[in-house]
């Protein structure tokens, strides 16, 4: 399974997810890229999902446009040390069958 943290998550939540092929939006040079462009180069390049910090995307992006799952990481900072606390709630949800649009986490 294929993931991207997005530039708003810490680094370090690779090494927690490590059983999966994840990336940052920094290893592929996508930082600074537009939501819209973003999920579209996610589709292109065959990921299953993003992992973000961002809430409001699910409000701004169509998801019959972008067919990949989006999982909203909604914690009151995204700090590691708040975030790892989410790592198994993710763990749990990349075991489902993901489907296209938005799973947020608190």
């Amino acid at each position: 399974m294929r993931l991207l943290l997005d530039e708003n998550l810490p680094k370090r939540l690779k090494l927690d997810l490590n059983e999966y092929e994840i990336y940052t939006a920094a290893d592929k040079g996508w930082t600074g890229i537009s939501n819209g462009k973003l999920l579209a180069l996610l589709v292109e390049n065959n990921f299953d999902a993003l992992l973000t910090f961002d809430k409001n995307l699910q409000y701004q992006q169509n998801f019959t446009k972008y067919t990949i799952a989006v999982i909203v990481l909604n914690a009151p900072d995204n700090s590691y040390a708040t975030l790892k606390g989410c790592v198994q709630q993710v763990k749990d949800v990349l075991k489902t069958a993901l489907k296209p649009g938005a799973t947020e986490i608190k």
